[in-house]
């Protein structure tokens, strides 16, 4: 004679089951990552291969940029690794430390002798073989940095003074240091997580509005007293107008054309005509330009799906870390959302036309050391909110 088991011991039994039988990591998380960098570096590849042909690039080499790449990837996916073993505790301590090491780098590269310059834009550090952008490495430092805000400051946030102006200051700086690069597009970045993290974090609604005000005013103001930004916003208005169409919208009138080329399922990976030295910054800033004009509507389509993926998971694993009360967590994994988030759609919006041209990178996707390796860095320690999320289920303290 069987002995029956209650009910209750059947269910516990399953879901005990369920939950050691759960992977440790979020699988189709890091697949999609891992497919974004390999295509990134295909497309890098594509849209880099005939730079050596032109004047510019003449002494660098046909394969000299996929090879660059493919050194960040690696460089990239190693930090990634070492990263995605330290605990969430460890990464708050080090969120103060780590934010004022940003704010050091970025008053360093403005030091003559120190920073390198770029047609007129100091935001390097060089490193022997590469350049450090210390513009990158500030928007995680944000991350953790609003994201211990809001934890600290979590029962006086929605207070004007006590949880409004600190935070306010503290972009303000930021942002001034930016600017004086002058890295606009980083500033803006900046600022969205920064104010994205805070309004999860539970900052009133008012002083939100107002903190866009702010910020939207300071933009505007640099925009209108910068000739070359202004003329940016007025031509990207009507960039088919002949003396916009030559002149500063002749980068974004070349975007227009190559995804008119592209149509809906492109010309054919490798056959993009406008990255032969018609479309400047094909392989950085323009890359989606090469994307919709080699695989068309549907190629973008399945780009712009993917990144909604990771961006979906980011804001899931947060809202998993508030349950299990991992404050921090759960902010830094949103705050990952909201960088890439803003990110992407600013850099895909520029070269749609959709938003005046400024120069930012897709994130995993562009050519660009910096800014590779400290996605896959960010990306790495939101792989790690969720694994301890998930050694939280199983009862497992970390």
């Amino acid at each position: 004679m069987t002995r029956s088991v209650p009910l209750n011991q059947r269910v516990l039994g399953k879901r005990s089951r369920a939950r050691t039988a759960m992977p440790s990591i979020d699988m189709p998380l890091l697949t999609v990552v891992c497919m974004l960098a390999a295509f990134g570096l295909l497309m890098v590849y594509s849209a880099s291969i005939a730079l050596a042909d032109g004047p510019q690039y003449r002494n660098y080499g046909h394969y000299y940029f996929v090879i660059r790449h493919t050194l960040f990837l690696s460089l990239g996916a190693v930090l990634a690794g070492a990263a995605s073993l330290v605990p969430m505790r460890v990464w708050e301590k080090l969120a103060l430390p780590l934010f004022i090491l940003a704010l050091v780098l970025l008053v360093l590269v403005l030091i003559p002798g120190v920073g390198r310059e770029v047609n007129g834009a100091r935001r390097w550090i060089p490193l022997g073989i590469v350049n450090f952008q210390p513009s990158e490495f500030m928007k995680v430092a944000m991350v953790m940095f609003a994201s211990l805000y809001v934890v600290r400051k979590k029962e006086t946030i929605s207070e004007f003074w006590r949880g409004f102006v600190p935070i306010i200051l503290v972009v303000g700086a930021v942002g001034g240091l930016l600017i004086l690069e002058p890295d606009l597009g980083a500033f803006v970045v900046t600022a969205c997580i920064a104010m994205g993290v805070v309004f999860i974090g539970g900052i009133a609604l008012r002083w939100m509005i107002g903190m866009v005000g702010l910020f939207g005013g300071v933009g505007a103001i640099m925009i209108w007293f910068a000739p070359w930004r202004r003329e940016r916003l007025f031509v990207y208005l009507d960039p088919w107008k002949p003396e916009n169409a030559y002149g500063s919208a002749y980068q974004l009138s070349h975007s227009l054309i190559a995804f008119g080329r592209g149509e809906w399922t492109g010309v054919g990976l490798g056959s993009s005509v406008e990255k032969l030295h018609y479309l400047p910054e094909a392989h950085t800033d323009f890359i989606v330009a090469v994307i919709g004009e080699e695989l068309g509507f549907v190629g973008v389509s399945l780009l712009i799906i993917a990144f909604a993926f990771v961006i979906w998971r980011a804001f899931e694993i947060g809202r998993q870390a508030i349950a299990m009360e991992r404050l921090f967590n759960a902010m830094f994994a949103q705050g990952i959302g909201v960088w890439f988030g803003v990110q992407t759609f600013i850099n895909i919006g520029v070269c749609l036309g959709v938003l005046p041209t400024k120069g930012l990178t897709l994130p995993l996707v562009s050519y660009g050391g910096s800014a590779t390796i400290m996605s896959l860095i960010a990306l790495a320690i939101l792989l790690r909110i969720d694994h301890e999320n998930r050694n939280l289920m199983r009862g497992i303290r970390q």
